[in-house]
C-alpha cells in the first residue's frame, strides 16, 4: 500500500475549551514586511498566532492591517511580552479583555533585560490573580518542574517552559527537565522560546510536548516563508515520531536482518 493512502489519526490539541489541529504556534514580530508575515503565517499551517499587545500601535496602518488579517483567519493569542512587573502584565491582560482579542492569554513577565529569563515569582502571582478572574492563562516560565506544577495548581490552562532563552536559537538545552514537566502535569505543555531551526521543533515534539511556540526562528531566517513551511513539517514529523515510539537505544550494534531463520 502506498504511504500516500495511509492516514494517521491524532487527537486534537486542547487548550482550555478550544481544540486545534495544528500544534505549531507562531508570532508576528520582526518580519521585513506585512506581506512576508502573512505568507509565513500561511506556510506554517498554524491556527494560533500570538501578538504582543504592548508593542502594537493600532494607529499605524500596517499594525492595524495585521490585526485585520488575523481576525477570522487565526485564533489570536494576546501576550504580555515586554512586561517586567506583575502590575504591567495585569494591565495588558485587562486590555486584551477590553479589546476582546482572543479567548486565551499568554502570560509573560520578564525578570532580566539581558537574559530575558522569566520572573517566575511574578508570573505565578499574576497567574493566580488572572485565573481567579476567569482568564485562560498559558503561562510562560523556565524549565523548572516544580514551578510548572505550581503554575498548573494556580489555574494555568497550559504551561510553556522555555527550550532556551528567548531568541537565542540554542534549541532544547535541558530535555530531561521537559520530560519531568511532562510527567508531572495534566495540562498541555508547550515549549516556548529558544528553538532556532526545524530539527529543534522535531526534538521538542518527540519529547511528547503538546506543541511549540516560536517566532524569531522563522522571521530571522534568510527565507522566512520557506522556514515556516519547514517548521510545519518538523512539528508534524516530531509528533508522529513521538506517537510511533522510537526504538530503544543500545550500547552495541544489532543486525537489522536476522542472521538465522530467514
Amino acid at each position: 500500500m502506498s504511504t500516500d493512502t495511509l492516514t494517521f489519526e491524532d487527537k486534537p490539541l486542547v487548550i482550555g475549551k478550544k481544540e486545534f489541529r495544528s500544534r505549531l504556534l507562531v508570532g508576528t514580530g520582526k518580519y521585513a514586511s506585512l506581506e512576508q508575515c502573512e505568507q509565513a503565517l500561511e506556510a506554517s499551517g498554524a491556527q494560533i498566532v500570538t501578538v504582543a499587545l504592548r508593542r502594537i500601535d493600532f494607529n499605524k496602518p500596517d499594525e492595524k492591517a495585521l490585526i485585520s488579517i488575523l481576525e477570522g483567519n487565526y485564533d489570536i493569542l494576546p501576550n504580555t511580552a515586554g512586561c517586567y512587573t506583575k502590575q504591567d502584565a495585569l494591565k495588558i491582560a485587562h486590555l486584551a479583555a477590553e479589546l476582546e482579542i482572543g479567548e486565551l492569554l499568554k502570560l509573560e513577565v520578564i525578570g532580566d533585560p539581558k537574559t530575558l529569563l522569566p520572573d517566575v515569582v511574578a508570573t505565578l502571582e499574576a497567574t493566580k490573580e488572572l485565573a481567579a478572574e476567569g482568564f485562560n492563562i498559558m503561562a510562560y516560565t523556565n524549565d523548572d518542574p516544580v514551578m510548572a506544577m505550581k503554575l498548573q495548581d494556580a489555574g494555568a490552562v497550559a504551561v510553556m517552559p522555555l527550550g532556551s532563552p528567548i531568541g537565542s536559537g540554542q534549541g532544547i538545552l535541558n530535555p530531561n527537565n521537559i520530560r519531568l514537566i511532562l510527567e508531572a502535569l495534566e495540562v498541555p505543555v508547550i515549549v516556548d522560546a529558544g528553538v532556532g531551526t526545524a530539527s529543534d521543533v522535531a526534538v521538542a515534539m518527540e519529547l511528547g510536548v503538546e506543541g511549540v511556540l516560536l517566532n524569531t526562528a522563522i522571521s530571522g531566517a534568510k527565507d522566512p516563508v520557506r522556514m515556516a513551511h519547514a517548521m510545519r513539517l518538523a512539528c508534524e514529523a516530531g509528533r508522529q515520531s513521538f506517537l510511533a515510539g522510537r526504538m530503544p537505544k543500545r550500547r552495541y550494534a544489532n543486525a537489522s536482518s536476522p542472521i538465522l531463520d530467514f
